[in-house]
């Protein structure tokens, strides 16, 4: 083998206008947009090819992140022992950080992180109240590693989802307040699966998220500007099956939020959180759900998540069990161990593709905040009934998709099975539930997209 062999200089460089005019002569006379070129629910068109020339255009910035990504394990802690037993089993099997969600504040954080190695795992905290004292009993428990706590903190989202306040907006306000007062740099959340999984599309996703996430940058800049340089804002991030698309969302979150926040001087690295999302898992033919997630988990990966939960395939049906939560733990390890996507940072960086749509997704989202910003804000928005409106424009969308057959299932409304029964196997009702109730507002209400169509065939079984 020749050591100066020098095979690139063998091909010439073929310009993009020359790919297109080969493409033009082999249609025959079609025509190439009509033919080749689709659009995507937001808008975005996606051509069949792409060449080092559309990136001359882009004005691409980085998003700064910390390398690597970490497998992630979901814990209901409704008993402190079970749920110690279950994070400590968890974390011997593969898990390198663990979400404790706590119903109350009855759960003692001692007994909850007995014998966990805080050192080796990142520990992060869904409370589903708002107490400072609580807060406080964390970083008490865990102030050898206090960098290894996340606290998650997010009022704004949980207005969204339940419609009120945790108590009014002045003392959540003044709860808030007394949290970042004890200087924990990881306390700030914004939950942007709420709006995927109740059928926002990808640019509502991203403007929302930042529009959210600039609700607490506001804040933070009136009461606590000292923190700013130091604050590191979460976001939970649903992830969808649109493979590369859900890549260049996260990626585009990170320059959004980049850019967002060098307006207030605040720290511009930002930390996520990715899950599955619950829209497109089924009730029939359930085992597809593995299948979803996989690639869900992949685009997460790829798109520089944090930290990835993965759901378990009978998540919407069963309640929690070893063995749905050890395929979806395993999925994980699978990507990480045998597949290798732990061996490259970045590995989207310089994709013509992926960088011409996170440039797309960014820059469509970027003006819908701005149009948000304009009419008052996210809160003037959410209380005004603005939000919620435009993401059930959203979602009545897709439905309608699904309905027509336009968007696939399989194994629900394409290539179904009638010989696959369900009705006996329901632990949980997996359905939205209607709870009427008095709110400030109209909550965004989660929902899946094959809903409508479980329930009347679980009726027909």
């Amino acid at each position: 083998m020749m050591s100066n062999l020098k095979l690139f200089n063998d091909f010439p460089e073929i310009s993009s206008k020359a790919w297109k005019q080969k493409i033009q002569f082999d249609l025959q006379g079609e025509d190439y947009n009509e033919k080749l070129v689709w659009e995507s629910p937001e808008g975005i068109k996606v051509k069949p090819f792409y060449h080092s020339e559309d990136l001359k255009a882009l004005k691409l910035k980085g998003a700064t992140k910390n390398t690597g990504w970490r497998i992630g394990q979901g814990i209901f802690s409704g008993n402190t022992k079970l749920a110690n037993k279950k994070a400590l089993d968890a974390i011997a099997r593969g898990a390198e950080s663990i979400q404790f969600t706590i119903p109350s504040e009855e759960i003692k954080i001692h007994e909850l992180l007995k014998e966990i190695d805080l050192g080796q795992t990142d520990i992060y905290f869904n409370l589903q109240f708002l107490s400072s004292s609580y807060v406080i009993s964390i970083l008490e428990a865990t102030k050898n590693q206090i960098n290894k706590v996340y606290l998650n903190v997010d009022i704004i989202g949980n207005l969204a989802k339940n419609g009120n306040w945790q108590f009014n907006l002045n003392q959540d306000h003044k709860i808030l307040d007394d949290i970042l007062n004890l200087n924990h740099t990881q306390t700030l959340c914004v939950d942007v699966a709420l709006y995927e999984n109740a059928g926002a599309n990808l640019i509502q996703q991203l403007a929302y998220a930042v529009a959210h996430a600039n609700e607490y940058l506001n804040h933070l800049n009136d009461k606590h500007k000292d923190t700013l340089k130091r604050t590191v804002i979460t976001f939970k991030v649903s992830v969808g099956s649109n493979y590369f698309f859900e890549i260049a969302k996260l990626r585009a979150l990170r320059i959004l939020f980049g850019t967002l926040a060098q307006e207030y001087g605040a720290l511009e690295q930002c930390h996520i959180i990715a899950t599955p999302t619950f829209r497109n898992k089924t009730l029939y033919d359930y085992n597809n759900n593995m299948l979803r997630t996989t690639t869900e988990c992949m685009s997460a990966i790829l798109g520089e998540a944090d930290m990835v939960i993965n759901m378990p395939y009978d998540a919407i049906y069963h309640k929690d069990n070893e063995f749905g939560e050890r395929m979806a733990r395993n999925q994980l390890l699978i990507l990480k161990h045998e597949s290798y996507f732990d061996k490259v940072d970045n590995a989207a960086d310089g994709t013509y593709y992926i960088e011409s749509i996170t440039h797309q997704l960014s820059t469509k989202a970027l003006d819908l905040f701005k149009q948000i910003e304009a009419g008052g804000g996210f809160l003037v928005q959410l209380k005004e009934h603005i939000i919620q409106k435009k993401i059930k424009e959203s979602a009545a969308k897709e439905q309608d998709n699904f309905n027509r057959l336009d968007k696939i299932l399989v194994g629900t409304n394409k290539h179904a099975s009638r010989l696959d029964k369900m009705k006996d196997n329901l632990e949980m009702y997996p359905f939205v539930k209607t709870n009427t109730r008095k709110t400030l507002i109209e909550p965004i209400i989660e929902k899946r997209l094959s809903e409508d169509w479980e329930q009347k065939r679980l009726k027909i079984e």
